[in-house]
């Protein structure tokens, strides 16, 4: 072997060598979880100072738009002006950038280095020599594809990191809405009155999300049945916890309270202590008295249930504003009405209301009666309401959670 070869091997096993120091540099760096800065510092230091390149330009993506990370022989602003999306989509591989592009800043790099991953484009870099680089071969020429090498381990382990962080904050939200489901159904009765006098049937449909909807029947004394509905603004484990609290506090103060005028002042001053109005409920509370065949109500805020009779119906607004707006509820009042056998009630959070035609317009208050005027009883009342509930769903579900409950009076 002449000695001219022999150089040029040990050249060659000394770039070899110092290449793979700067893979083992650059996992090790990875491995010790640096810094995006950290490593991009790295990534810096290995193309500008060992292989002797002086311009470059590196464009990251971060699952919503490119952004500048790194530029070294120009100035950030003047990079700006570089028309990112363009670009990218010309390049599948390493290129050359042409001179005659109009761009002036694009124009004073030489090559271009697209990083994909997955068929994903996740960085794009630019680079140029030297303007007075003697050497015979260009030091981009020699190194292009160690660069896009580097570029890509550095740019597909930050990219892994912050998906890994993506699934620690999707876990963690999953968690919390397990936790609400799990609270909003430690919520609901287990069991529903079915007597010769009182028969009740609930549904709660839930949304992706988990909402603030709740509905309870409660026995009193002498025979009468407190029976409501509520719905808490809101979503998540903040309106599971406030709805978990305003039922604590109308179980407890509704076997006490001398009237519903009491009761629902007592809930309302609840909310405000516990939300600090910053969230509200709307609230229907009804008792009915077997005895005198009478229904005593308030309506704060909710949808207008129904009273379903022969051949009418009656909505129930009587009441007062929505709970925890107001320290003192406007206009509170008390509504009573007269009960037939075979009447029925029918309540529903607005997410039954809220359903579209395909002409987008809502249900509403309105709907719902027409839909069940003429109905014979509870089985007949919630078929025709699931069926609704059915057609209405879209590819991804119901848009809302949806409660009803119907009563009827034997």
């Amino acid at each position: 072997m002449t000695d001219d070869k022999a150089k040029r091997v040990k050249g060659k096993l000394q770039q070899s060598k110092s290449k793979l120091d700067t893979l083992l540099h650059i996992t090790n760096a990875i491995n010790d979880n640096s810094s995006e800065e950290r490593l991009f510092t790295i990534l810096k230091s290995v193309i500008t100072d060992n292989l002797n390149i002086a311009k470059l330009a590196l464009f990251t993506f971060d699952s919503r738009e490119w952004k500048i990370s790194l530029t070294e022989g120009i100035e950030k602003i003047e990079c700006e002006a570089i028309e990112i999306f363009n670009l990218v989509e010309s390049f599948t591989d390493i290129g050359t950038i042409s001179h005659n592009n109009s761009n002036q800043c694009l124009r004073q790099f030489e090559i271009a280095i697209p990083v994909f991953h997955k068929d994903h484009p996740l960085a794009f870099m630019l680079l140029a020599d030297i303007e007075d680089e003697k050497m015979e071969v260009s030091p981009i020429i020699k190194n292009l594809r160690f660069i896009q090498t580097l570029v890509n381990i550095i740019v597909v382990a930050l990219e892994n990191k912050r998906l890994y962080k993506q699934e620690i904050k999707q876990a963690a939200v999953n968690k919390e809405l397990e936790l609400a489901r799990t609270m909003q159904t430690l919520l609901f009765p287990k069991t529903l009155p079915n007597t010769n006098t009182l028969k009740v049937h609930a549904a709660y449909l839930p949304h992706s999300e988990v909402g603030g909807d709740y509905y309870d029947v409660i026995p009193l004394s002498n025979g009468r049945t407190a029976i409501c509905i509520a719905d808490v603004s809101g979503k998540g484990i903040s309106a599971a916890l406030l709805m978990a609290n305003f039922q604590a506090n109308l179980r407890a103060h509704i076997q006490i309270a001398e009237n519903l005028t009491e009761l629902v002042e007592l809930c309302n001053q609840k909310i405000i202590e516990s939300a600090n109005f910053e969230k509200f409920i709307t609230l229907f509370i009804c008792i009915y008295n077997p005895k005198i065949k009478e229904i005593s109500y308030v309506n704060c805020g909710h949808q207008p249930p129904l009273i379903l009779k022969e051949e009418s119906y009656h909505y129930l607004n009587t009441g007062s504003t929505i709970l925890g707006m107001f320290p003192n509820l406007p206009s509170l009042k008390v509504g009573k009405i007269s009960i037939d056998k075979e009447d029925r009630l029918v309540c529903y959070t607005d997410g039954l209301t809220e359903i579209t035609d395909y002409k987008g317009n809502q249900l509403a208050a309105e709907g719902v009666a027409n839909l069940l005027i003429g109905t014979s009883g509870l089985n007949e009342i919630f078929r025709k309401l699931n069926q609704l509930v059915e057609k209405s769903k879209g590819e991804d579900g119901l848009s809302d959670d949806i409660t009803f409950l119907a009563a009827q009076f034997l």
